[in-house]
């Protein structure tokens, strides 16, 4: 068949229009110093060599290790999954700890409580809120180093000691006040027993409660790098009165735990600071897509 020359000319002048914008597009995009692709930080070191003692809190058996189909599910081999107790004693207090790490991933939200217990059959017993954790942060300094480049704000350090070595490492801690979204389920069968659960984001040194934050954060078309950890901490028992409930004890617990756990995961993430300095240094064409 065939082609009449006004299609054919017309078919030319629509792909050229096409080319154009994108080579168009490219270069502005390359103009601007804006990352479509994000590039991958690597963490310091593994999950799981986070301190077996935080505090007056233990682990109590093993870390978990999820089968292929949860790991694909959970979109990431960079996980922790540890149980805690309070005092060596399961009867004084029981923390479930889970972190996930994601870098070099395209935006999406990530897992949260509200879904996934849903999805196994809890029931929610009330409407999550956001607790602001008061950590004390007494002991933490001013940085010398430069300020995050987003907000201007100085970072704050904080020494950690190694638990094997004794050796003391200053370590960049969040740059806002930490923040949890708690939540408390039920298990319909058994309506006296809850479920309390807090979670909240680090992202490019930066906390949010929010899953929807994490995109501001972690996906700031400005940022040439990119990284997100999620931090949930779940507690479970029984309630007296049905209509009782586990948060207060949940929030008091937690505070003092988390306070325990920060410094130690912030030495493990990367420091961003670090990775803030490396984006001003002008990235090869490849890296700039």
């Amino acid at each position: 068949m065939r082609i009449e020359a006004s299609v054919y000319r017309a078919y030319i002048a629509g792909l050229a229009i096409l080319i154009a914008g994108a080579l168009g597009f490219r270069a502005a995009v390359a103009q601007l110093n804006l990352y479509l692709l994000k590039e991958a930080v690597p963490l310091r070191e593994g999950l799981d060599s986070i301190p077996t003692k935080l505090g007056h809190w233990s682990r109590v058996g093993k870390d978990a290790r999820f089968a292929d189909a949860l790991i694909e599910e959970l979109g990431t081999k960079q996980y922790l999954d540890r149980t805690y107790v309070l005092d060596g004693d399961p009867k004084r207090g029981v923390i479930a700890l889970h972190i996930a790490y994601y870098t070099g991933t395209i935006d999406a939200i990530p897992h949260i409580p509200e879904r996934c217990w849903a999805v196994h059959g809890l029931e929610m017993t009330r409407e999550a809120i956001t607790v602001p954790m008061q950590l004390d942060a007494t002991s933490w300094q001013p940085s010398t180093d430069a300020p995050n480049l987003a907000t201007g704000l100085p970072y704050r350090m904080a020494i950690v000691r190694d638990p094997i070595t004794a050796e003391l490492d200053r370590v960049t801690m969040p740059l806002e006040e930490v923040s949890m979204r708690v939540l408390e389920f039920q298990d319909p069968a058994n309506p006296r027993r809850r479920q309390v659960g807090g979670y909240f984001f680090l992202a490019n040194g930066r906390t949010t409660a929010s899953a929807l934050g994490v995109r501001s954060l972690a996906f700031d078309l400005t940022n040439r790098y990119a990284y997100y950890c999620k931090i949930q901490l779940t507690m479970s028992g029984s309630v007296e009165d049905p209509d009782g409930t586990l948060v207060p004890r949940f929030e008091t617990e937690i505070r003092g735990f988390l306070g325990e756990l920060l410094p130690h995961l912030m030495k493990r993430l990367p420091d961003w600071p670090h990775w803030e300095q490396q984006s001003l240094v002008a990235p090869t064409p490849a890296a700039a897509g």
